[in-house]
Order: structure tokens, then C-alpha cells, then sequence
């Protein structure tokens, strides 16, 4: 490296497209079946990028590669490269779309089959070269080795470091099978809920508080629970107990019945955040303003009257 710092010539932009898949997959053997190269390749490549910049740009954390200080600022100024890399593939192969990559979604399971899966779908219709990944979690967004390049998170946006912003509010509401309730005595008021059980997520391994919502249903308790919220819908309409269900599920299910839909109505906040070495991404931001179109299309599914 040059003593006055590295030079521009002295930067392998393949190395930065390296550093990226890293940042994206937050392992090295993950960032390697991307780029169909093995990990040493990888690693090889990082290392030689860490020497010519005179920086580290990636420490091992618990559970994967996480980018430093540096590393993100890099990674995050990166970004463009392949958008360049993407556009110029197009232009030789002839192509009339110029729109090109890979983006990576997180989201909840029920929203993301829901909302996010018909957004891609209609954006890969459009744009062959974008290839479109959802990953369903309802674990709360790791900032480290999370290998997304866009996630749809419960709770405020206010609450992450990532470029954030509120996606939509949405409804939690009890629900039954018409089965289950000709079966016990009429629900007409909240203390009547006491002697019914609670199908909802498992107390237990509930990570993302804003859903820590038994408690304050007359003293239910989870019957049946489930990480799933599929899980959950099929529970309920089973005779499993009373569902606390996402509206957007529970309206359009034949099977169920509304309890008590003008005494509990929770509304929670869907929020989406971005990579900030995504941002500058014309794939991503193609799928970004996708979802912002299905849910803003859609909203009186998400809080319905």
C-alpha cells in the first residue's frame, strides 16, 4: 500500500463485490454459494481488500461475520457497484431491462405470505433480471450478519439504527369457529373471556414485546401456542380455543367467527428498514416501492372496519 493511503487503481472492485456478498450473507461460506466460489476464495479475497485499505473491515461475531465501522461506511459506499455491474451485464447481453440482482426479504410469516409474497411476485413478472428471496421470521432485525437487504419488522421504525420508516398500522382481533362457540356459553364481554383458552404465540419464546398481549385479555391463557401464525389460524378454526389473530388473516377466513371486535382491536405498526449498503440499489429500492404499492393498495385489509 502506498504511504500516503491506498490508491483508487489499487481497489479490486471485485473484492468490493466480495466484501458485499459478506456484509449480505453474514457468513463466508453462505457469501461463497453466492457467489459460486468456495469460502477460502472469500476469505482470500477480504483479506487482500482489509491489506490494501489498511483497515478491518469484518470481526467474527456470534453468529456469523459482522462488518466494523469501517466496514459498513465501505460496504454502504459499495453499494452502486453493483448496480453498475448489473447494468452493464444487461447492455451486453442486449437486454431492455436494465434492472438487475439479487434482493434478499425478511418479514413476518403472516405478512409475508400475505402482503410481501404478491409484491414480488408481480416485481419478478416485470423485471426477469431481479431475482427475489422472502425470509419469514418474527424475531426482531439483527443489525449484524442478518443477510437481508430489506426487512419488515413489528413495532415502530424509530426503534432500529437501519434507514426506517412506518409501512402500515394493522390489526389484532379475537376470533372463533362457529363450532367452539355454540359449544360454551355466549362471549358478550371481556370478563367473559376468562374461562376460554388463548391461541397466540408461545410465552415463552416471544421475542418481540410489542406482541406480549395475554396479559391484558381478562387473565386468558395461552391454550395453544405457536410461533406460526398459520398455525395459530388453523388452531383456531379447529376448536382450539379464542384466536388473537391478525385481521388481515381472520376476515377473510370462512371458518371464523369475530369475539367482541368492538372491545379488542390491538394496532400494532408494521415498520421496513433497509441495508444501508442496499439503498443505493435500483433492485432494491424496485422492490421497496412494491410493498409501499401492495400495502397502500390494500390497507383496509390490514384495519379493517
Amino acid at each position: 500500500m502506498s504511504p500516503h493511503g491506498p490508491r483508487p487503481l489499487d481497489v479490486s472492485a471485485d473484492d468490493l463485490r466480495y466484501l458485499l456478498a459478506v456484509a449480505r450473507a453474514g457468513r463466508m461460506v453462505s457469501a461463497a454459494a453466492l457467489l459460486g466460489v468456495d469460502h477460502t476464495t472469500v476469505k482470500r479475497r477480504i483479506d487482500r481488500l482489509e491489506a490494501v485499505l489498511g483497515a478491518r473491515l469484518l470481526d467474527r461475531g456470534a453468529d456469523g461475520w459482522e462488518l466494523t465501522t469501517i466496514g459498513r461506511d465501505v460496504a454502504e459506499r459499495a453499494g452502486s457497484l453493483e448496480q453498475v455491474v448489473e447494468q452493464v451485464v444487461a447492455a451486453a447481453s442486449g437486454g431492455s431491462d436494465s434492472v438487475r440482482g439479487t434482493v434478499r426479504v425478511v418479514a413476518p410469516d403472516g405478512f409475508g405470505t400475505v402482503f410481501v409474497a404478491p409484491a414480488l411476485a408481480r416485481v419478478q413478472a416485470r423485471h426477469s433480471g431481479i431475482v427475489v428471496e422472502l425470509v419469514t421470521s418474527t424475531r426482531p432485525l439483527s443489525l449484524r450478519g442478518s443477510g437481508h437487504d430489506i426487512a419488515v419488522t413489528v413495532g415502530s421504525a424509530a426503534a432500529s439504527r437501519l434507514p426506517s420508516e412506518a409501512l402500515a398500522p394493522y390489526s389484532l382481533r379475537l376470533y372463533a369457529s362457529p363450532e367452539y362457540l355454540a359449544a360454551r356459553a355466549p362471549i358478550r364481554s371481556i370478563a367473559d373471556l376468562e374461562n376460554h383458552n388463548l391461541v397466540f404465540y408461545v410465552d415463552a419464546l416471544l421475542t418481540v414485546h410489542e406482541l406480549d398481549l395475554a396479559p391484558v385479555l381478562s387473565g386468558m391463557t395461552v391454550g395453544f401456542g405457536s410461533t406460526n401464525v398459520f398455525a395459530q389460524l388453523e388452531a383456531t378454526r379447529r376448536g382450539a380455543g379464542v384466536g388473537l389473530l391478525h385481521a388481515f388473516m381472520g376476515e377473510r377466513d370462512p371458518g371464523l367467527v369475530p369475539v367482541l371486535p368492538r372491545d379488542v382491536d390491538f394496532r400494532l405498526q408494521f415498520s421496513m428498514s433497509v441495508r444501508r449498503d442496499s439503498l443505493a440499489v435500483e433492485s432494491v429500492a424496485v422492490v421497496r416501492d412494491a410493498i409501499r404499492d401492495e400495502v397502500r393498495q390494500r390497507a383496509h385489509e390490514l384495519v379493517p372496519r
